[in-house]
């Protein structure tokens, strides 16, 4: 006698799907009870508990009265289920850019009055785009002054958000001003943050620093990546720096 299949089975189309990629689940539901399950339901979930409304979005399905997000999962409503009887719905999704690198799916036959075993399923790993964000640093003389210009472009290949770059000017100079940028209190240390950058796209923000009559020697100013989303895909050329030379606050090499 053969073995009665379980009570949920999914297919997944795709398990490697990009963002904005629409890719399918068929979840297959069969009542090995022996009575009627009464608004039996198929269920989606991701394991420990995610929210997979969070990382995909429905876009549409077939073979159930109506499939809608609930909480933290999918479910899609059946009507009343037969004992012995198999329903199959197919869910459309398509990525959210908000999708983690993976997730784990388990899935479930519910009924307004049962739930049976919940079972695991395959992992989605997201194919999430990166942002390589490139940092430079220069600086110019001007009489007593240094100035510096901090250009940070987007290497690509999505667009980047909520960048930082961090600047610092060197030790014995004194704080000239800032075009972009936002020192943070009287300290060295500055903030020039970008909104927005498209793939390609490169911005440039200026400070400065000066010298005093007798200031001599070699100083080195720092700038760096601290913050962009989404991740950053090459920490290499995150950071730069500028080393001028000065003699008596004149004479300044850069």
């Amino acid at each position: 006698m053969a073995a009665d299949p379980p009570t949920s089975a999914i297919e997944v189309s795709n398990t490697s799907p990009g963002v904005g990629t629409e890719f399918t689940i068929t979840q297959t539901v069969h009542n090995a009870a022996s009575f009627t399950i009464v608004g039996a339901k198929a269920a989606l979930f991701g394991k420990t508990g995610v929210s997979l409304p969070g990382m995909i979005e429905l876009v549409g399905c077939t073979g159930a009265i109506i499939c809608f997000p609930l909480d933290i999962e999918y479910r899609a409503a059946l009507g009343d289920l037969p004992s012995g009887e198999t329903r199959t719905v197919v869910y459309t999704f398509k990525v959210l850019e908000t999708a983690p690198p993976s997730v784990t799916l388990q899935h479930q036959l519910l009924g307004d009055e049962y739930s049976f075993e919940l079972l695991e399923g395959p992992t989605l790993n997201f194919t999430v785009p990166k942002a390589d964000i490139a940092v430079g640093l220069t600086g110019a003389a001007s009489g007593a002054r240094i100035n510096y210009t901090v250009t940070v472009k987007n290497n690509g290949p999505a667009t980047a958000t909520g960048i930082n770059v961090a600047a610092a000017y060197p030790a014995g100079l004194n704080y000239a001003g800032t075009n972009g940028c936002t020192r943070v209190g009287t300290t060295r240390n500055l903030n020039c943050g970008v909104e927005s950058l498209a793939s390609g796209a490169s911005v440039t923000k200026t400070f400065s620093a000066s010298a005093g009559l007798l200031t001599t020697g070699s100083f080195t100013a720092t700038a760096q990546r601290t913050a962009s989303s989404p991740d950053d895909s090459a920490a290499g050329n995150d950071k730069a720096s500028k080393t001028c030379s000065i003699l008596l606050g004149l004479l300044i090499r850069c």
